[in-house]
């Protein structure tokens, strides 16, 4: 048993893998840097050598080997080793002919409860889909409140504004959904510090990324300063050592390991276990599609600490992309697929580019002064 062939694919801003073994099977996987899928797959490609004629089962080993092979570290090197590390598994699944949460443990739940990203903006649009979306079985929903214009408001409009929003879709839900909201890291350190108090009276199960992710010690501060709201924070982190130093000083909150930027499955439930000793929970983040949404379900199928995955409208139309899941949405659950591997299959044939964000690299906001506003 040993690797035969290893493809790359770019597809948009979407980024694939196939890894083929030498007696015909394949095992797919993809990586989440959307922002930058092409260096992704230069990585990948730097990968190659050492993984053709390697046993595809010593998955750790590679993950090591990958991870630590060049001097350097950062999420598109950890994206192509999240890619190669969700193909293997689902290569072992299919070797076994069991599915990927039997590997990791067997699973603790019979399906994956589901939060529906709301696309709208402002309260009126905001309040429509969280009623459609708790009409079609959801349960939570995730919505961000921040007004458009919110790098150029005064703090206290941009605290009115905010808070208003979040009541108009709380006022439309009632007290039996949960309101995750997503701030996109937009805000400063010391804006947060007035916006988030502000939503406490609308119990949110969450609040997350109020601000930028560049500094591991400013996020467990305003995580610990949050006059006890619910944070949330780790979908552009990607290792088990920033996850460490954010729940060591920040303490007990929601994480939101990627599968796809956060080591792969094998990392990702390195992640879910840190979490668990800090009594937190984890939210799996997921937003590319059917393919990593799969992965994601064998990770929440399998931890005790899984909450609530990310799940978006481009899951519901899998026909338009080349991953075609095995499993299909009930109401605002999942059920844990029982198919050999991931459960997922990936057809690369002619398929097209995709436009997974809608945000081109260049489209990025800015303030009225002509700076650069904190982005998304």
């Amino acid at each position: 048993m040993e690797i035969a062939a290893v493809d790359s694919v770019v597809l948009g801003d979407a980024h694939f893998v196939q890894v083929h073994t030498a007696d015909g099977l394949t095992g797919v996987g993809q990586s989440a840097c959307w922002g930058y899928p092409a260096a992704v797959h230069a990585v990948v490609e730097a990968f190659r050598p050492y993984l053709l004629g390697a046993d595809p089962r010593r998955i750790e080993h590679h993950w090591h080997h990958l991870y630590r092979m060049g001097p350097f570290r950062g999420s598109v090197l950890t994206a192509a080793v999240s890619a190669i590390d969700i193909a293997l598994w689902d290569l072992l699944g299919k070797r076994l002919g069991v599915p990927v949460w039997q590997l990791l443990g067997g699973q603790v739940r019979d399906r994956i409860r589901l939060h529906l990203l709301l696309g709208g903006t402002g309260a009126e649009e905001l309040a429509t889909q969280a009623a459609a979306a708790v009409a079609d079985g959801f349960t939570a929903v995730k919505f961000d409140p921040l007004p458009a214009d919110y790098a150029d408001l005064s703090l206290a409009r941009l605290v009115a504004q905010t808070e208003a929003t979040t009541a108009a879709v709380r006022d439309t839900v009632g007290p039996d959904v949960d309101l995750l909201i997503e701030l996109h890291r937009k805000l400063t350190p010391l804006q947060a510090e007035s916006v988030v108090p502000a939503l406490a009276r609308h119990l949110p199960l969450l609040v997350e990324d109020p601000i930028q992710i560049d500094s591991v010690s400013s996020q467990a501060d305003v995580a610990r300063r949050a006059a006890g709201v619910p944070m949330a924070n780790g979908e552009r982190l990607h290792t088990i050592w920033e996850f460490k130093e954010l729940l060591a000083q920040g303490g007990a909150q929601y994480v939101r390991p990627d599968v796809g930027l956060a080591g792969g499955l094998s990392h990702a439930r390195k992640i879910a276990a840190l979490a668990e000793a800090h009594h937190a929970a984890v939210v799996t983040h997921n937003c590319l599609g059917p393919l990593l949404t799969m992965a994601s379900v064998h990770l929440d199928a399998a931890i005790p600490n899984f909450v609530v995955q990310e799940y978006s409208p481009l899951d519901d139309t899998p026909a338009t992309g080349p991953a075609r899941p095995a499993v299909r949405r009930d109401g605002g659950f999942l059920p844990v697929p029982d198919q050999p591997g991931l459960g997922v299959t990936l057809d690369l044939t002619d398929a097209a580019p995709l436009d997974l964000t809608g945000r081109p690299l260049s489209r990025i906001p800015l303030r009225s002064d002509g700076s650069v506003a904190y982005a998304v």
